[in-house]
C-alpha cells in the first residue's frame, strides 16, 4: 500500500527557521542567508520522508510564515498599502504578516485567525475591489525543482480555490462572487504550469469542505472546479480534505474528475459511513487519513487495519495518509532525553508518524498481519495498563452539583458592587498579563532549570523584575496592574508543570504562527492541583502598589486545547478535572487579598466543532460550565476577567456572555473591530475591552490611531462598560516598543475621558 503525507513541519528539528527569521528581522543576517537556511530545511524534510518510504511527498508546504498567505501572494492578492511600500518581495510578504514601520511607510499587519479547530494561526488575505487576481509567483515550482534536483518527485500543495475564497476578506464593494472568474483563471494557469513541468500529482487543500455547506456553497464549489478540472490533462488532481468529514458534498465529489480524494478518518465522524453508503469510485485513489496529524499518541494498529481492510474489501484503491498536515505535531522524539522510555513508548511525533505509515502500509498488504512483529509490539503496548488514574480526582468530580456552576448574585448586581469597590475611572486601562520576556528573564529561567543557580537566586531575580514592572506600569499611568509573568515560560506549560497528571517535553516545539512556537504539555493522567501556583507572586506584586493587581490564570478550556489531550477519556471529563484545579487557585488568590482575577480562555473557540449542529452538544454545553466552575465560589466584589484572541467569536457571543465573567478582553485590532456589531446585536452584558492595538506586530500605534479606535468602540459599546487594553499579552515584544505603545494607549484613554 502506498503512503502519503499532507504536509510536514517546517520549523526544523530545533526551530532553525524561527531563529533564522528573527535574525533577519533584526538585520543580523541577509535575505540570502535566510533563503539558504530555508533551502537546507526543505532538503532535510524531503530526504527524511523519502528515507521513511513515503510515496507521495509534499512540496510547497514550506512557508516563512503561513501557507495561506503564500497562496494569496502567489495569486497577487496583495493589498495596495503593502505594494506602495515598494519593498523587496520577501519584505513585502513579511509586512503583510507582521506589519511594517520604517522609512517606506507605516502599515498594520493583516488579520490573523485560528486555522479551523487548531492552535495554528493563518493570515487572512484581503481582496480589494481592484485586486487583480492572477498567477504571479514561482514558489511552488521552485520548490518542486529543488526536490527534483535531489532525485525526489513531489506533489505541490496549495490551498484550493474554494477554501481560499471562503477565508479571504473582501474589503470593498465587491464580494466573493465578483472574483470567481479571476480565481478560476488563476488556478487554471497554476495547473497548466504544473503540466509544463510534467508534475504527476497536485494537491489542492480544501478543509473548508468539512464545514456546513449551503446550496450556494456547493454551487460555488462546482463553479470553481467544473471549470478548473478540465485544465488538468496530464497532471492528476488530489482533492485533500481534513479536520472532519465532507457529508454535505460527498456524493458530488465522487462524481467529479478528481484523480484522488483525501478524506479524514480521525475527525471525520461520518467518513466511513459515507463510503459505505455512497461507495467510492474504483478509478479514483482514496487517500485515507488514518494516522492522526494532530495528536501525539501512537496509532492503534488493530483499529486502523480494520478500517483499511474494510476499504480494501470493497475493492477501493487506497493510499494510507496522515489525517492532516503534520505541522500540528512536534518534529521528532529524538531530542527527548529526560522523558522515560515508559512514556516515550506511547508517543509518535512527525518523524515517528512516518514510521507508522510505513509499518501500516506493510501490514495492510499482509493476509495475516497478526503474526507480524510490528503488529504484536503495538498490540502489547495498548494491552498493558497505564498508570494514569486518580480515584480522588474522579470522586471529587462525581460530587460536583449544578449549584457549583452558578455564581450569585447575578452579574448586574455584582457590577454595581465592583464599581463601588474599585473606584476606577471611566475607560480603565490595563494589559492582558505578560510583559516582555527579555534575554535576562529567559537566561534566569534557563540557569535555574539547569541547576546553575539556586531557587532563592531565581526567585530573587523574578521579584526584582516584578518590582521594576510594577514601578514601570505606575509611571505609564495604567489603572489596573499585572505582575508581568516573569516566572512563566508559557501560559499553559507553566500551569501544567504545577498540576498533577501532565508530562513535559524538552524540544517538542509546534508552530503557532510565524516565528512563534509553543511546546504543548501532554495530559497523561487525571489532573489535580498539588499546591498553590501563582499566589505568592501575585501577593508580592500587590504588596508593592496601592493600585489593583490582577491575578493571572489560564482557564481549563485553554489548558486542555493547548495541550495534547488524552484519548482514553472524554474531552468533557478532562476539562472538568482541570476546572476544579483552577477553582482551587482562584479561591486561594481571593483568600489572599487578590480582588481581580483574570482567567484566560484564549483558546475557547479552538475546539468548537466545525459544524454548528455540534456546537452545544459536543462542546459548549460543557466548556462554558467548566469556566463557570472555576469562579462560581468567589465573593460578589471579586471581579473575574477573561481574555480571548485570534478567532471568530461573532457567532458564539451568547455563549461567551454565558461564561458569566465580569470583564472580557478580546483580540480585535487586526480585524478592524468587527466583533463590536455582534456585541451590540446580542446585548452583551459583560464589561469589555476590545484590543486597541496589535501586539503581534513590532509597530507602535499613535495616540490618534487609538483615539480613533476608542471613538468607534463608543458607537457600539456603552461607555460604562468599555475597558482600554492591548489585544494580547506583551511577552513577545521588546521593551522600547511596549513602553511607547502603552504610553500612547494611556494618553488616548485620557483624551477620551475629556
Amino acid at each position: 500500500m502506498q503512503t502519503s503525507v499532507i504536509g510536514f513541519p517546517r520549523i526544523g528539528t530545533l526551530r532553525e527557521l524561527k531563529f533564522a527569521s528573527e535574525k533577519y528581522f533584526r538585520n543580523e543576517i541577509s535575505a540570502q542567508q535566510l533563503l539558504d537556511t530555508a533551502e537546507n530545511l526543505r532538503k532535510i524534510h524531503w530526504t527524511t520522508q523519502q528515507s521513511a518510504g513515503i510515496d507521495y511527498i509534499p512540496c510547497n508546504d514550506f512557508s516563512f510564515y503561513d501557507i495561506f498567505l503564500d497562496t494569496a501572494a502567489l495569486f497577487n492578492i496583495i493589498p495596495k498599502r503593502y505594494k506602495e511600500l515598494q519593498l523587496p518581495e520577501l519584505d513585502t510578504y513579511f509586512a503583510m504578516a507582521r506589519g511594517y514601520q520604517g522609512k517606506s511607510g507605516d502599515v498594520k499587519a493583516l488579520a490573523m485567525k485560528k486555522w479551523f479547530n487548531t492552535n495554528y494561526h493563518y493570515i487572512v488575505a484581503e481582496v480589494e475591489d481592484d485586486t487583480d487576481i492572477q498567477l504571479v509567483g514561482e514558489k511552488p515550482w521552485n520548490e518542486y525543482n529543488e526536490a527534483k534536483a535531489l532525485g525526489i518527485l513531489t506533489k505541490p500543495v496549495i490551498i484550493g480555490p474554494y477554501t481560499l475564497m471562503k477565508h479571504c476578506r473582501y474589503t470593498g464593494e465587491k464580494k466573493l462572487a465578483d472574483f470567481v472568474d479571476a480565481v478560476v483563471s488563476a488556478y487554471q494557469d497554476f495547473v497548466k504550469k504544473c503540466e509544463e513541468l510534467e508534475i504527476a500529482w497536485v494537491q489542492f487543500d480544501e478543509p473548508a469542505l468539512v464545514q456546513d455547506m449551503t446550496a450556494d456553497d456547493i454551487a460555488l464549489f462546482h463553479r470553481l472546479y467544473d471549470e478548473l478540472l478540465p485544465a488538468a490533462k496530464t497532471s492528476k488532481i488530489l482533492l485533500q480534505t481534513y479536520f472532519g468529514d465532507v457529508r454535505n458534498i460527498y456524493p458530488d465529489l465522487i462524481k467529479m474528475d478528481f484523480a484522488g480524494i483525501g478524506l479524514d478518518f480521525i475527525e471525520g465522524k461520518q467518513t466511513l459511513s459515507l463510503i459505505e453508503t455512497c461507495g467510492f469510485p474504483k478509478k479514483k485513489l482514496l487517500f485515507a487519513g488514518l494516522v492522526n496529524g494532530k495528536n501525539i499518541w501512537k496509532n492503534h494498529y488493530e483499529k486502523t487495519l480494520k478500517v483499511l481492510k474494510a476499504l480494501q474489501e470493497k475493492e477501493n484503491s487506497v493510499v494510507l495518509s496522515t489525517s492532516c498536515s503534520l505541522l500540528h505535531v512536534p518534529y521528532t522524539l529524538k531530542h527527548e532525553d529526560k522523558l522515560s522510555q515508559t512514556f516515550i513508548s506511547y508517543f509518535a511525533f512527525a518523524e515517528e508518524k512516518l514510521e507508522e505509515l510505513h509499518e501500516l502500509s506493510i501490514l495492510a498488504d499482509v493476509a495475516d498481519y497478526s503474526s507480524h512483529a510490528a503488529y504484536q509490539n503495538n498490540q502489547k503496548l495498548f494491552a498493558q495498563p497505564r498508570d494514569c488514574y486518580n480515584d480522588a480526582v474522579k470522586d471529587r468530580l462525581a460530587h460536583v452539583t449544578e449549584a457549583d456552576y452558578v455564581r450569585l448574585p447575578k452579574r448586574s448586581e455584582r457590577q454595581a458592587l465592583q464599581k463601588k469597590e474599585f473606584g476606577l475611572p471611566e475607560f480603565p486601562t490595563t494589559t492582558i498579563g505578560s510583559f516582555p520576556q527579555t534575554k535576562d528573564v529567559k537566561a534566569n529561567r534557563s540557569a535555574f532549570r539547569k541547576g546553575e543557580i539556586t531557587r532563592q537566586e531565581y526567585e530573587a531575580f523574578n521579584k526584582q523584575k516584578i518590582a521594576d514592572c510594577v514601578k514601570w506600569q505606575e509611571e505609564i499611568g495604567l489603572d489596573v496592574l499585572v505582575h508581568g509573568e516573569y516566572e512563566r515560560n508559557d501560559m499553559v506549560e507553566y500551569f501544567g508543570e504545577a498540576l498533577g497528571g501532565f508530562l513535559f517535553t524538552e524540544k517538542a516545539w509546534v508552530q503557532s504562527y510565524g516565528t512563534r512556537c509553543v511546546k504543548p504539555p501532554i495530559i497523561w493522567g487525571d489532573v489535580f492541583r498539588e499546591k498553590p501556583i501563582t499566589v505568592d507572586w501575585s501577593v508580592y506584586a500587590q504588596s508593592l502598589t496601592k493600585k489593583i493587581m490582577k491575578g493571572m490564570l489560564t482557564g481549563p478550556v485553554t489548558i486542555l486545547n493547548w495541550s495534547f489531550p488524552r484519548e482514553d477519556i472524554s474531552i468533557k471529563e478532562s476539562i472538568s478535572q482541570i476546572a476544579l484545579a483552577i477553582r482551587d487557585e482562584v479561591l486561594d488568590l481571593e483568600a489572599n487579598g487578590i480582588k481581580m482575577i483574570q482567567i484566560d480562555e484564549a483558546a475557547l473557540r479552538e475546539k468548537l466543532p466545525l459544524r454548528k449542529s455540534d456546537w452545544y452538544s459536543e462542546y459548549l454545553d460543557f466548556a462554558i460550565p467548566a469556566f463557570r466552575l472555576t469562579h462560581s465560589g468567589v465573593k460578589p466584589e471579586t471581579q473575574i476577567h477573561t481574555h480571548m484572541c485570534y478567532s471568530e467569536f461573532t457567532d458564539i457571543i451568547p455563549a461567551i456572555d454565558d461564561m458569566d465573567a465580569d470583564v472580557i478582553t478580546f483580540e480585535a485590532s487586526r480585524s478592524d473591530l468587527q466583533i463590536l456589531d455582534s456585541l451590540r446585536e446580542h446585548h452583551f452584558e459583560t464589561e469589555v475591552g476590545p484590543g486597541v492595538y496589535d501586539i503581534h506586530s513590532p509597530r507602535v500605534p499613535s495616540v490618534e490611531e487609538i483615539v480613533k479606535a476608542l471613538n468607534l468602540m463608543l458607537t457600539k459599546i456603552d461607555r460604562e462598560k468599555l475597558w482600554v487594553n492591548p489585544d494580547c499579552g506583551l511577552k513577545t515584544r521588546g521593551v522600547p516598543e511596549t513602553d511607547a505603545s502603552l504610553r500612547n494607549m494611556v494618553e488616548a484613554a485620557k483624551q477620551i475621558r475629556k
